[in-house]
């Protein structure tokens, strides 16, 4: 770690700490965000679900902060990020552009990418269009094949949503849609999990983080939130070394596709199920820390 780091005088037990980062879109439309947690080591982009933000990957910085460079990023539509008034922009393409603005503006090289769901696309996106500047895909719980059956539940949750009176509430709604593949979440980790997701208006009522209008990509007969046929993207990706993480009970990737994945695959590979989540789980839970750990060190020997 460098004496440098803001992470250098963090006491035992605080979260570490991250520089805010504004920059511009890939279009130059709008002011994007990412969160940079400084250190003198390689660097790691990553990169949310469809309705999170950054702040979905506290739980995994706490663990790599130190040792790796992460740059963290608010897709735009999320979190601190400008909301897009084309709505018709929302589409892993565009967010790819916008990726690639951040990295390009961060004079990054080489790096490697964890994506989570849609971040997931992201990266095997990213990584197929330049494959020597990606030094490793850590992906999670999402493949070449989407399950429709999930893109469904997810359909059914996302877009617009009265505000919420109170912290509370937004934890037991919260609870009331992801309970059945959160599995041994208690009162505390439903309200953290709201406070990841939202945020609060000036009015004091809460939300959901996300412009509604990102619900789009998956309605209608020509759905833009998944690129069609994603295999022969998956072959470019060949000699990258990759880690799937997925969640037990996940609606998103089947066994079948993993076992797939794992077949085309002719670099190093590995596969990490992860009990009693669905899609997806937080890369918080010490199976899924174990992996990415052990997997990023042997990537730096």
């Amino acid at each position: 770690m460098s004496k440098n780091s803001p992470q250098a005088d963090r006491k035992q037990g605080d979260p570490p700490v991250y520089q805010d980062h504004f920059y511009r879109s890939g279009d130059d439309r709008l002011t994007l965000y990412a969160r940079i947690y400084e250190s003198d080591g390689p660097p790691l982009l990553l990169m949310h679900g469809l309705t999170r933000n950054s702040a979905d990957f506290e739980g995994l910085a706490a663990r790599l902060a130190g040792e790796y460079r992460l740059i963290i990023a608010d897709q735009r539509g999320r979190g601190r990020s400008d909301y897009d008034p084309e709505p018709e922009n929302y589409t892993p393409a565009t967010y790819v552009d916008d990726m690639m603005a951040l990295i390009n503006g961060l004079q990054l090289d080489e790096l490697g990418l964890i994506g989570t769901s849609m971040g997931g696309l992201m990266a095997m996106m990213m990584a197929a269009s330049q494959p020597t500047r990606f030094s490793s895909l850590i992906l999670n719980d999402i493949g070449p094949v989407v399950e429709q059956k999930g893109l469904d539940r997810i359909q059914s949750y996302v877009g617009a949503l009265e505000p919420f009176d109170n912290w509370q509430q937004a934890a037991d709604h919260c609870r009331t849609v992801h309970g059945d593949v959160m599995a041994g979440f208690r009162a505390q980790d439903w309200l953290g999990f709201a406070r990841r997701t939202c945020q609060k208006l000036p009015d004091g009522r809460i939300k959901f983080a996300y412009d509604p209008a990102i619900s789009q990509g998956l309605s209608g007969s020509e759905q833009t939130a998944v690129p069609p046929d994603l295999w022969p993207m998956w072959d470019q990706l060949a000699s990258i070394p990759m880690l799937i993480i997925h969640g037990a009970l996940s609606d998103i990737i089947s066994s079948a596709t993993i076992a797939e994945m794992r077949r085309r695959h002719s670099g190093p590979i590995s596969a990490v199920e992860i009990a009693d989540r669905g899609h997806a789980p937080m890369l918080d839970e010490p199976v899924a820390l174990s992996a990415i750990d052990s997997f990023l060190k042997a990537r730096s020997r």
